[in-house]
Parts: structure tokens; C-alpha cells; sequence
């Protein structure tokens, strides 16, 4: 009896255990099932990650084109004028007028400057009385002469004093002949009392005024400065000296652009240095361009393009599609779904184009995604955006984002999970 107690009691001790035993399978159903939900969704996210590593690349590409391309040669330049006049006066004198004013356009020959000439007025004066005095001298002796010429026909004189009214008559004539070269003198340093513009231009500061003294060949007046047409100062590299040289011969088109963005102006090279700068390895030039609204001032600096030559029927590409590495100068060209290394040579690049050697026209060159290409690599072409940005392909809401599996749409109530775990019975 006292056995069968024993065995009764520790039935009921041990029920609690077994109950306690089935509850904990129950609690842990879910989340073995929730751990079970979740990694069969990180191996698809997994393989789409890895997929792209072994599909094709994607790339842009473009057509290699055939056409005429130009080769530019731009510089840096300096307005310079084509003629600068440093007024100065020929003798000493005293400034008497000035008849013009700072900064006053001129022309040739116009008046300058009056200086006190009363000296050399004098002195013109005088020499005009030599001459008119030596002048009579001789009327004189060319009157003894034709009488003494009487006189010898009659036998009266000898043959010598013929001889000696002649000499007379000649030595009066070269006296006349040095009065008129001294009148002659006295006016030029008479003239040298008007001061005119030797050339057309621009006046710049006045340095005297009336009353100033000047000095023969040291003070300087004024200087006047060419504008119209004027000349902008560029160098040219020594390897393109054989293409500026006939640009120069067939009066080639230079475009000059002012740096502050003053406007643009086209004109002529015509100048070409004679030797090639040891220091900078070119050679100097100018271009002449008519000025006549004064925008282009000396010493303001000017971009300029002289198109030098053109490349005929070049094959053009461009010039981010070219690849520099350590197998030279490379563009990688799409044939038959596949990325085609091409080895070519850079003959010529401007404003983003190139003329290349190696490959034809209408070649399809990869523009973009060649980082990341290897020769022979499988490569699709990306779709063309259109003008809104927009796929091509794609419509109006081809940009937002659709819901994913699994997940509801708005207003529709969630799915219930396929995971959770049916209650155990104990």
C-alpha cells in the first residue's frame, strides 16, 4: 500500500514537468518558424546581389563619325597698337599754344603745338635780305658782261677782261644760289615751331603748357597711339610654325576674344617672328583687327583661335571614350555583343572630339562603363534617356517604386503570415 502511495506521488510531481516540457516546443514553434521565414528571403536578395558580377556589362555607346574637323590653335594675347608716336620738339623753345586736348582722336598733319618762333622768323628775314642783295650782285655783273662782250666784238678789250666779267657773273650766281640753300634752312627751323601729328590716333596725356620750356629732342610733348586698326600679340609653338607660315601666305582668319568677356573680333595674321624663342620654344605673331569702335584698348589681354588647318574626312569620336593605360591608347568598339579592344592613335583632339586612327566609321565605341571592361567581355547597351530624363522605355511612372512580395498595397490589409506556427496541444 505505502509502495503504491510513493508511485502515485511521483506521477503528480512529474506532471508539472511534462506540461512545463510541451509548453517551451510551443513558444519556440513561432520563432524557429519566423528564423525559417527569414532566411529564405536574405538567399534571393544574396543571389541578385551576386548576379551582375557574371551577366553582361552595361555600357553607352557611339557612333565613330566621318567628317571634316578643323585643327584650332588658341593662345593668349595682347592688344598692342600697330603705331605709337612719342611727340617730342626739334629745337628749344618756349611753348606758345596748344590746340588740342588729352585724349582727343587726331589726324595726320593736324596742329599740335605753337612754339615762340620770333627768332627764327628773324633769321628767315635776314637770310631773304641776303639773297635780294646778292640777287642785285648779280644783275650787275651780268651786265658787265654783255658789255664787255660789246666792247671785245669792237676790239676795244682784250680777251681777258671778257674772261673776267664771266667769272664775275659766275661767282655772283653761286653766292645767289647759297643765299637761297640758307632762306631755305631758316624756314625748316621756322617750321619746326609748328608742331604737327605725324600720324592718325588717340592723344594721351599732355606733359607741357603754355609758357613751358622744352628742350630739342628730350622733353616729350604727348605721344599718340594708333587704334584703328590695331594689333593683338600672340605665340604660336614651334610645331604648328609650318601651318602658321601658310595660314600667313593665304591671309588666314584670326577670332580674338577680350578675357572680360568685351566681345569677339576677327581679323588677319600678318606677322610671323623670324626665329623660334630659345626660352619658351615659340615664335611670335600678330594679327591686325580693325577697331573702329575702340573696344579693343592696349594691353588688354584677348583669347585668340587661328584655325591653322583641316583634317579631311577624319574619323571622329569622342574624346571621353579614349582610354589611356598601360597598353597604350585604347577605345574599346562593341562587335557582336561583345567589348573589342582597339589599339588606335590620337591624331588630333578639340572641344571634346577626336580624330583617331584604328577604326572605322560607324564603329559603336563604348563611351561610358569602359572602367570596368576587359577584351571579349559580354556587353548590353543601356537604354537612350529621353529629353525629360526618362527612360525610353520606361512610361510616366516607370521611376517610382513598386511594392514589393510579400507586401500589401495601400488600403489592402496584410497578408497573414504563412509562418506562424498552429497552437500545440498539450
Amino acid at each position: 500500500m505505502n509502495l503504491y502511495r510513493a508511485k502515485v506521488v511521483l506521477a503528480c510531481s512529474a506532471l508539472p514537468l511534462f506540461m512545463l516540457g510541451c509548453s517551451g516546443k510551443t513558444d519556440t514553434a513561432p520563432a524557429a518558424a519566423a528564423s525559417g521565414a527569414a532566411t529564405p528571403a536574405a538567399t534571393p536578395a544574396s543571389g541578385a546581389a551576386s548576379a551582375p558580377a557574371g551577366g553582361p556589362a552595361s555600357v553607352s555607346t557611339v557612333k565613330a563619325q566621318k567628317k571634316d574637323l578643323n585643327v584650332t590653335l588658341k593662345a593668349t594675347g595682347t592688344v598692342v597698337p600697330l603705331n605709337v608716336v612719342d611727340v617730342r620738339t626739334q629745337v628749344s623753345s618756349t611753348i606758345k599754344a596748344v590746340h588740342f586736348k588729352e585724349g582727343q582722336f587726331i589726324k595726320a598733319g593736324q596742329l599740335l603745338f605753337t612754339l615762340d618762333a620770333r627768332t627764327d622768323e628773324a633769321n628767315v628775314a635776314k637770310a631773304a635780305a641776303q639773297l635780294a642783295k646778292d640777287n642785285v650782285s648779280l644783275a650787275d655783273a651780268k651786265r658787265q658782261f654783255e658789255r664787255a662782250k660789246q666792247l671785245f666784238a669792237q676790239n676795244f678789250i682784250s680777251q681777258g677782261s671778257v674772261d673776267t666779267a664771266q667769272a664775275l657773273v659766275d661767282s655772283v650766281n653761286a653766292t645767289v644760289n647759297a643765299d637761297q640753300a640758307a632762306l631755305d634752312a631758316a624756314k625748316v627751323a621756322l617750321s619746326y615751331s609748328r608742331i604737327v601729328a605725324p600720324a592718325s590716333g588717340r592723344a594721351g596725356a599732355v606733359n607741357v603748357f603754355v609758357g613751358s620750356a622744352v628742350q630739342a629732342n628730350v622733353t616729350s610733348l604727348v605721344t599718340i597711339t594708333q587704334l584703328d586698326p590695331v594689333g593683338i600679340q600672340f605665340s604660336i609653338p614651334q610645331r604648328n610654325l609650318s601651318d602658321a607660315l601658310v595660314a600667313l601666305k593665304d591671309g588666314a582668319s584670326v577670332k580674338a576674344t577680350l578675357a572680360d568677356g568685351g566681345g569677339t573680333f576677327k581679323g588677319k595674321l600678318q606677322f610671323v617672328d623670324s626665329a623660334v624663342d630659345a626660352s619658351s620654344g615659340a615664335v611670335k605673331a600678330k594679327a591686325v583687327f580693325p577697331n573702329k569702335d575702340n573696344k579693343l584698348w592696349p594691353g588688354a589681354f584677348a583669347e585668340v583661335q587661328q584655325t591653322v588647318t583641316t583634317i579631311s574626312d577624319a574619323v571622329v569620336i569622342p574624346l571621353a571614350a579614349i582610354v589611356q593605360g598601360a597598353r597604350g591608347t585604347i577605345v574599346y568598339v562593341v562587335e557582336d555583343g561583345k567589348a573589342v579592344l582597339k589599339p588606335i592613335k590620337l591624331v588630333y583632339s578639340e572641344a571634346g572630339e577626336a580624330a583617331v586612327t584604328g577604326i572605322k566609321p560607324g564603329d559603336s565605341v563604348v563611351q561610358e562603363g569602359k572602367q570596368n571592361l576587359r577584351p571579349n567581355v559580354p556587353v548590353v547597351e543601356r537604354a537612350k534617356e529621353s529629353k525629360d530624363g526618362k527612360d525610353a522605355k520606361g512610361g510616366a511612372d516607370g521611376g517610382k517604386d513598386k511594392p514589393k512580395d510579400g507586401e500589401a498595397k495601400a488600403g489592402e490589409p496584410k497578408p497573414a503570415s504563412s509562418d506562424a506556427a498552429a497552437p500545440v496541444k498539450p
